[in-house]
């Protein structure tokens, strides 16, 4: 199981405790945190306290001296990943939440170290080269609150249940589906380690709280009312793997000229509630392809997704600028 160490510039992540919390839990899917810092820190950030201190992260403050600054944070980000990597032989991965391009060398040498390096960042502040410099990178819109097509309403129980276990359970449902989809190769864990990451997110789980005797008739419960999950017991190995969405006629949306709007304006509000103020456009696409799996820009209307882009514009929803890599951003209005 690998053992992070997690490196957290809170400028680059906007400071928010929704996205810290799926940082966190995105690395937790993985492995072990080990060690946390979080770098920039100070009173206006008060509101991470809870989240800090539960996930036992450490802060480094922000003294602001002198022109340069944000540099004295990254340059000890730096050194401080450094002094782990040579002094803790237990960590094994690392996570950088910063896009900087500047960490490109830091990065350069933990793999050289045989580290495996995660990186974490905004569209906006993503270098390519150190998002290609990363064994693996991931954007915190993506990361973020969104449309979840997947969730599905529980089928009758046999047994009357309260709302607030229902509600806990479709939780529960989520959250197995999300492990799930983490696995690249196969959607398939065995429940025993399916359990494991469980207990990394949620350490105060139990599954008698749901009214099972084991964690086998708890996933048993859960893909009997949700369909999400598959579980399957051969040779007493119990293995559990995400179902094919179903295709029905109810849940098969398209987008068209008359609704695309619509499921656009939602995903752009999805972006601002979790703390955006601009993406990348290439983002914007791919969640609402996840959503929405056979949407085309001419059965909307368009030729071509920069011309969705322009249109987004004229309706005020988004303005298009270039950063300074000369990418295309959409700041959300």
């Amino acid at each position: 199981m690998p053992k992070f160490a997690v490196f957290v510039d809170l400028e680059n992540c906007g400071a928010k405790e929704a996205t810290l919390a799926s940082i966190i839990e995105k690395v937790k899917m993985r492995g072990d945190i080990l060690l946390g810092r979080v770098y920039g820190y100070t009173d206006r950030f008060s509101d991470l306290k809870q989240i800090l201190l539960s996930n036992t992260f450490s802060v480094v403050p922000s003294i602001r001296y002198g022109y340069a600054q944000k540099n004295n944070a990254d340059i000890q980000l730096v050194v401080d990943a450094l002094e782990v990597a040579y002094t803790n032989p237990l960590i094994d991965s690392f996570c950088i939440v910063s896009g900087d391009s500047d960490y490109m060398p830091l990065v350069g040498r933990l793999k050289a170290m045989g580290k495996y390096v995660l990186g974490i960042s905004r569209s906006e502040a993503a270098s390519n080269i150190f998002i290609n410099a990363c064994n693996e990178f991931q954007f915190l819109e993506s990361m973020g609150s969104r449309p979840a097509p997947r969730t599905k309403t529980p089928r009758k129980q046999k047994s009357s249940s309260s709302t607030s276990e229902e509600m806990d359970l479709t939780e529960l449902d989520k959250l197995l589906c999300d492990v799930l989809e983490e696995q690249a190769d196969t959607n398939e864990m065995y429940a025993s380690e399916l359990k494991g990451v469980l207990m990394r997110l949620r350490p105060d789980f139990n599954e008698k709280t749901y009214g099972c005797a084991t964690f086998y008739k708890l996933l048993q419960k859960i893909a009997t009312a949700y369909s999400n999950i598959k579980v399957t017991n051969t040779n007493y190995n119990v293995m559990v793997s995400l179902t094919a969405p179903a295709e029905t006629a109810e849940e098969h949306i398209q987008l068209t000229r008359e609704n695309w709007r619509d499921a656009f304006d939602a995903q752009l509000r999805a972006y601002k509630e979790g703390g955006f103020d601009r993406i990348n456009p290439s983002i914007l696409k791919a969640d609402i392809l996840t959503t929405y799996p056979d949407y085309n820009e001419r059965a909307i209307g368009f030729k071509r997704f920069s011309d969705v882009m322009k249109q987004l514009e004229k309706d005020g929803l988004v303005k298009i600028e270039m950063d300074e890599e000369n990418t295309m951003m959409l700041r959300l209005l």
